[in-house]
């Protein structure tokens, strides 16, 4: 049985609080580093390549543990790993912040990301094995994703203003908001009702797929900086072969890392499409984005941040209206029209030329609100709802890698076609035109999945009536 989760109203709130706040401060933390890199550089006199490296090492490292993340919760619990992380990268940021070397600055960096690789999948594996199926957990999930995907665009802002008081704000502001959020984990959070099991976690399986994950990171990374000291494809045929010998150690391992039964059991493979390519869309989106604003408009980074801002919608609207039209519709055709969305807000931005204002934007970055908000929450439900409660964190890490790595292709894909352009054409304005079909092919493949899977489900047949789908998602699925 589901643990049960606190009956008063105020505790109830608060314990979501805590989980959506765990996600605001992940998503913020990248987005601030992201802005507040040139003062970072400027500082401790870091080349362009070392200090892409702040953020690399980060993502890599993020990456790379997140499957070994999710099945150490699953086997260890979800309440320890969940504050054990949340401790370490409070205490990793706070290190980061009083660094005086370079050095020491970005080894903070890479064991955050490693510490974020544990949290993320443990806290939403509470959310899913706290709450009840049903309304009363969908609800929490949609609102979870919501705030969970408006950090990024919040951290955008963020970065700039901490930025201004000195880059070192950045590591600490995340600490303390961190040992405010550790204070009510630990209150709130209900205790394991499992035992560990250090024999659920396949060790040489978590050391072969971290290993294929994080050299495709780090090839995608080579890919979209243009530099590093491998070729891309270097490190691809690493990562293939070693992902090949994560498959192998699969089929012998007596408790493998990673069962693909309970990846189609879960209804998780089309799911994490979705969120790959909703990932990849924004992520290359933004880089062109940004590149407009501020190379051909002149904006400041502060400026083109709140720009964005708007994109943060999804944070109001997601608890307030994502789960009336996921009980009305159910999660595949909500979903299905958040992609749809973003396909239509990539392509709006095409009639780009260069004497734009930002109420011309308004219309596409609305759009790109809207995405997030009918499609991030529900994919996360598609991708997690149906996951035995003791697989429920290395579920939720497969969601999150696939995001991760969607992200990274968006912006390998949409740097390398800008670069290209740039060399063979020379005009800056038409090749951001071309490096937007990156991000309107990704939303196009994931509109296309989605649309795939919403007629299959509809056409299978209804269940019988002895076995009941015991939500409104469920019978929607």
């Amino acid at each position: 049985m589901p643990r049960p989760i606190p009956t008063a109203p105020l505790a109830r709130a608060v314990l979501l609080a805590v989980l959506c706040g765990a996600a605001f401060l992940e998503g913020m933390d990248v987005a601030m580093f992201n802005v507040a890199l040139p003062s970072i550089r400027a500082d401790l006199g870091l080349t362009t390549a070392e200090v892409q490296w702040i953020v690399s090492g980060y993502v890599v490292s993020y990456g790379a543990l997140m499957l070994v993340g999710g099945r150490v919760a699953d086997a260890y619990g979800h309440r320890r790993v969940f504050l054990v992380g949340l401790a370490a990268f409070i205490g990793f940021s706070l290190v980061g912040g009083l660094a005086g070397d370079a050095w020491l600055v970005i080894a903070m960096r890479v064991l955050t990301g490693a510490c974020a690789a544990f949290l993320m999948p443990a806290g939403l594996a509470i959310l899913n094995t706290t709450y009840p199926a049903g309304h009363v957990r969908d609800r929490a999930v949609l609102i979870y994703a919501g705030i969970g995907a408006a950090g990024f665009s919040v951290g955008l802002v963020a970065g700039g203003v901490l930025s201004l008081l000195g880059w070192r704000w950045v590591f600490l502001f995340p600490a303390g908001v961190g040992l405010l959020l550790f204070a009510g984990a630990s209150a709130l959070i209900p205790r394991d009702d499992v035992r560990p099991r250090a024999s659920r976690v396949d060790y040489p399986g978590a050391v072969l797929i971290a290993a294929a994950v994080a050299f495709a990171m780090l090839g995608i990374e080579s890919l979209a900086h243009h530099a590093g000291p491998f070729p891309p494809v270097a490190w691809t045929v690493a990562a293939v072969a070693a992902f090949l010998l994560f498959i192998a150690r699969l089929r012998r391992a007596p408790e493998p890392l990673l069962s693909l039964a309970v990846l189609s059991q879960s209804s998780a493979a089309p799911a994490v499409i979705g969120a790959a390519s909703l990932a990849a869309g924004f992520a290359g989106f933004q880089l062109v984005f940004v590149i407009y604003l501020q190379e051909s408009l002149g904006w400041s980074a502060l400026h083109s941040a709140l720009a964005m801002l708007v994109v943060a919608m999804d944070a109001v609207l997601a608890p307030l209206v994502t789960p009336l039209l996921v009980r009305r519709f159910g999660v595949w055709p909500v979903a299905t029209a958040g992609l749809g969305f973003a396909l239509l807000a990539y392509t709006l931005f095409l009639p780009l030329d260069g004497t734009d204002h930002y109420l011309d934007f308004l219309p596409g970055l609305v759009a790109v609100g809207l995405a997030f908000t009918l499609a991030y929450g529900p994919l996360t439900i598609a991708a997690t709802e149906r996951a035995p409660r003791e697989d429920q964190g290395v579920v939720s890490a497969v969601l999150y890698t696939c995001f991760q790595f969607g992200a990274a292709l968006g912006i390998a894909g949409a740097s390398a076609l800008h670069s290209s352009a740039t060399e063979t054409i020379g005009d800056g304005l038409t090749a951001l035109k071309i490096a937007l079909i990156a991000p309107i092919a990704a939303a196009a493949l994931g509109f296309a999945s989605a649309v795939v899977t919403t007629i299959r489900r509809r056409s299978r047949p209804r269940p019988a009536a002895s076995v009941p789908a015991t939500s409104p998602t469920e019978r929607s699925a």
